[in-house]
């Protein structure tokens, strides 16, 4: 079960976004596998994809199509990843592409395909197009939480949030999903997330607004280290809300509208890491004191990283010398242990690169029999901080993960 998750919050329509959602029997029947949001013409959209070398089809053809015209759909489908299937795949992505647009009376370039699903299978392209109408026929304002539902593979629970922001008068709206449970350690965005506002923004400038959000919020979770071939976040903005047109990176607009998407992003990753393949606990890594941001976050993610103390939080086992042998090893050129402190949530574990006078194991029990857990790590060298949020590692990741094919 997802840990500390909450049923699907009311999602608001963000005005100029249609969405809708439909069981074509991609990969198995009766469960809603093929989403397309419909963008209002005029709508601003911007995304970031997987940094992985051997990216799928549909990435590769979702940034052409992003660099060639304004997007009028996005096509997501769930079942087959469309991934390592070589110029087959790059075929299948534009057929269905031209599909969608043939019924929306658009250009091929104005869909942007996604795939989430097995890797190395073609894409059953009749069974997508076949499902086409009834996607169209759906289309709503209100279909959020189907599509939140339509691109689940291995998510346990639909993933979304809605945020409210003034602007001047004008009250602005922000909604998202995403899907996700494992194949997370996302390196660019996360596994899939679709995020729209109504605010008016240029794309320059929603482009930053995007990449800032991202590295504080998809670009700070793991479950098991892996980046998939098929991340993609896309962020749009139509415009109708009536705002002034927020057109630089600075002043209370933009800061405003920055911490919201930043806000939405940082609720989507979390949600993931909660519903993290066979996850019991939700771990926030805190590493402070390091000479650099990313001296920081390589410290956190060799701790998040670590089967040896993943396992232990699992087994709600207080081994804390895990956690020391992951920092020691941690690719950082300054480490001084007898600076070092660790912490599991306010129980000080290790105090200048030592056992803490006042710890006892029962106090470190205590603290990993909770379902959410802080580790913090004090590097005492700088003032440079980062923090990070991943799972444990149980017995039931394995089952799924061995299972997942079959």
């Amino acid at each position: 079960m997802p840990v500390g998750l909450r049923e699907l919050p009311p999602l608001d329509s963000v005005p100029g976004i249609r969405l809708g959602t439909t069981a074509a029997g991609i990969r198995k029947p009766d469960r809603p596998d093929l989403v397309v949001i419909e963008c209002a013409p005029g709508t601003n959209v911007t995304a970031v994809f997987t940094r992985n070398r051997f990216c799928a089809a549909p990435v590769t053809v979702a940034r052409d199509h992003l660099e060639t015209a304004p997007p009028r759909a996005l096509l997501i489908n769930t079942g087959f990843a469309n991934a390592g299937t070589g110029p087959f795949g790059l075929e299948d992505a534009r057929a269905c592409c031209a599909a969608l647009a043939g019924q929306l009376g658009c250009r091929t370039e104005e869909i942007l395909p996604f795939s989430t699903g097995i890797i190395g299978e073609r894409l059953p392209v009749s069974r997508i197009v076949a499902g086409l109408p009834g996607c169209l026929m759906n289309l709503n304002e209100n279909g959020w939480a189907e599509a939140a539902r339509g691109i689940m593979t291995t998510d346990t629970v639909p993933k979304g949030s809605s945020r409210k922001i003034n602007l001047g008068s004008q009250t602005v709206l922000l909604t998202g999903v995403a899907k996700g449970a494992g194949m997370i350690r996302p390196d660019m965005a996360t596994m899939l997330a679709f995020v729209a506002t109504d605010a008016a923004v240029t794309p320059a400038v929603l482009n930053s607004c995007l990449l800032t959000a991202v590295n504080q919020s998809f670009n700070r979770i793991t479950v098991d280290g892996d980046t998939s071939t098929n991340d993609a976040c896309v962020l749009m903005a139509t415009g109708l809300a009536r705002n002034s047109v927020i057109d630089r990176v600075e002043g209370e607009a933009y800061a405003k509208l920055l911490g919201s998407v930043t806000e939405t992003f940082i609720g989507l990753a979390q949600s993931i890491v909660r519903d993290a393949e066979g996850a019991t606990k939700f771990i926030t890594v805190e590493v402070r004191g390091g000479l650099t941001e990313s001296d920081c976050l390589a410290v956190a993610y060799t701790v998040a990283h670590s089967p040896l103390v993943k396992t232990a939080f699992f087994a709600s086992d207080p081994n804390w010398g895990r956690i020391l042998a992951a920092v020691g090893r941690a690719p950082v050129e300054r480490l001084d242990f007898s600076k070092l402190a660790i912490h599991l949530n306010d129980v000080c574990v290790v105090r200048q690169g030592a056992p803490d006078n006042d710890y006892t194991e029962a106090r470190g029990i205590a603290v990993m029999r909770l379902p959410e857990i802080l580790i913090r790590i004090d590097l005492g060298v700088g003032i440079a901080t980062a923090r990070i949020w991943t799972s444990d590692l149980s017995h039931d990741y394995v089952r799924i993960n061995a299972e997942y094919r079959s």
